[in-house]
């Protein structure tokens, strides 16, 4: 029967305090890293908006106008005449042939609509309808026209109502106020950010991560569609240290 020999606890005792050593600095280690990792994981998500009234910069406008009688020629003839009015109308308030979209000439047959079923039957048979775009960056100019279009009546010319009732105004200028409406947006993020982080007793470090959301173009209100409001949200994170700055 063998016995252990003695020489062997002097290196056992050593390998376990190495053993030791080696675990308390592996718990220094990690528990550093949580710490960091908790530090670096505080941070608050705020939205930043950004808003903006501009003026339109473009307006089209669908002037619709219908004739009505009982013979094709005099239908596509009278509708010509009016067309003729609608430009020399248009030409007065500094529009040129460029300007002006015409559309072709749809004629309807009123009787035939009708049906023949007993209904109320058209004074005339037909219907010419026609419509010609104006489309121009001069928008009061447009709205000035669409103002006294009335007088056209006087001069033989009938505007139908439609969709959509009058002009139309655009705002096309976006990429020149992009920029510095995202960098509004984004300062405006950061005040929500430093009022959340005055409350938490933190300060506002770094962005962690920024989304920008899509612009908006809409009327600034029902009674002034010619001027439009655009409106962007961003959504940024930004970390949070402790104690205040």
């Amino acid at each position: 029967m063998s016995v252990p020999s003695s020489r062997s606890a002097p290196g056992s005792a050593a390998a376990g305090f190495l053993l030791a050593a080696g675990m308390i600095l592996a718990a220094v280690i990690l528990g550093r890293a949580l710490v960091e990792f908790r530090a670096a994981d505080r941070y608050v998500t705020v939205r930043g908006l950004a808003e903006r009234d501009v003026p339109a910069d473009q307006a089209v406008w669908p002037i619709r106008y219908t004739v009505t009688g009982d013979d094709l020629v005099a239908i596509h003839r009278d509708v010509a005449r009016a067309g003729d009015v609608l430009r020399d109308y248009l030409a007065g308030h500094g529009f040129r042939a460029r300007d002006l979209e015409p559309a072709p000439v749809a004629i309807v047959d009123l009787h035939a609509r009708s049906g023949g079923g007993g209904g109320q039957v058209a004074a005339h048979r037909y219907e010419g309808q026609a419509v010609i775009t104006l489309r121009s960056d001069r928008v009061g100019a447009v709205q000035a026209a669409a103002a006294e279009a009335g007088g056209l009546l006087a001069r033989g010319v009938a505007l139908s109502p439609g969709y959509p009732p009058g002009p139309q105004y655009f705002f096309t200028g976006l990429a020149a106020v992009k920029p510095e409406m995202i960098a509004e947006a984004t300062r405006d993020a950061r005040r929500a950010a430093g009022r959340f982080a005055a409350d938490s007793g933190s300060s506002v470090g770094g962005i962690r991560r920024a989304s920008q959301g899509y612009f908006s173009i809409n009327d600034r209100d029902p009674f002034a569609p010619q001027y439009k409001r655009v409106r962007v949200v961003t959504t940024v994170e930004y970390f949070l240290a402790e104690g205040t700055p």
